[in-house]
């Protein structure tokens, strides 16, 4: 099989569009159109179909090959790691899929340090939700990802250990508390988005407290501006308020919630060379939580 077909074909699926593939390879139109149809004759399948509506959609057998496809991308990049480890050079590309406080609190460093050590390695990162991240993880859009628990059936290791606090704004009637009772103002509270729902439902749960979910947002930034305009108090987690710049009041909460941070794989053993000396790096730099 053809592997510059089958990278063409990953590219059109991923921008689902002919003329943006083609760019993104820097090839020609027609070349991209030809590569396609020779991999679709080959595999005696069609990969992607026209919809009046959405444009070009992969088919379901397309999806399954899109799959089978990076994970021979993968292979194909590990032999060149491990070609390139045996000639004391590594190469090759490493693909981290993390969420947005991670990658400020934790990936600068680390990517300083992994670049200094080895420099031909490429990485690229792509951010998301928690969630989102575990999708790519599955579907190997990305071979390692830096998420919030719960970790699922991944293979894991724990980075940093993360809890909830409560902002108010400096002229909130709260701000002379020491704590905040969840119980007490839920139907106040604005929640963000960003991989902590299962640890924030499964807290109210054990402690027998109603959900309301009054306001929710999708950014650390948005939730500021919301509390800031007195719209309600703000539930964060501490380690992405340390992301973000605020002037906020940091009020500790009752029940207390926490997960966890870390980094996962489908398996820590059969990831390539150059991803498992990025997690030896980052174990270097967080060697008390890694």
């Amino acid at each position: 099989m053809n592997m510059n077909h089958l990278e063409v074909f990953m590219k059109i699926a991923e921008k689902l569009n002919i003329t943006e593939a083609a760019k993104a390879l820097f090839i020609s139109q027609p070349a991209v159109s030809k590569a396609l149809k020779n991999l679709e004759i080959s595999l005696q399948v069609k990969l992607f179909i026209r919809d009046k509506q959405n444009g070009l959609m992969l088919t379901d057998v397309g999806e399954e090959m899109l799959i089978l496809a990076r994970k021979m991308k993968e292979i194909e990049n590990k032999m060149v790691q491990l070609a390139c480890q045996e000639n004391k050079l590594l190469r090759g590309k490493v693909k981290i899929g993390s969420f947005p406080a991670a990658s400020t609190n934790l990936l600068p460093e680390v990517i300083c340090s992994f670049r200094s050590q080895y420099p031909k390695v490429t990485i690229e990162l792509m951010e998301g939700t928690s969630n989102q991240i575990k999708q790519w993880v599955e579907d190997r859009t990305v071979e390692i990802g830096i998420i919030a628990s719960p970790f699922d059936h991944f293979s894991f290791k724990i980075l940093a250990h993360d809890y909830m606090v409560a902002i108010v704004p400096e002229n909130h009637p709260l701000k002379s508390q020491s704590e905040i009772n969840l119980e007490h103002c839920r139907n106040d509270l604005i929640f963000c988005k960003g991989g902590h729902e299962s640890a924030v439902l499964n807290t109210f749960h054990d402690n027998d407290i109603s959900f309301h979910e009054s306001l929710t947002v999708q950014t650390a930034e948005t939730l500021i501006q919301m509390v800031q305009k007195n719209l309600g108090i703000g539930i964060i987690s501490h380690f992405t308020l340390t992301s973000v710049p605020h002037h906020l009041i940091v009020k500790e909460i009752v029940p207390r919630i926490t997960r966890d941070i870390g980094i996962v794989a489908h398996s820590f053993d059969e990831v390539t060379p150059a991803a498992k000396q990025f997690i030896s790096v980052m174990g270097q730099l967080y060697g008390e939580r890694i």
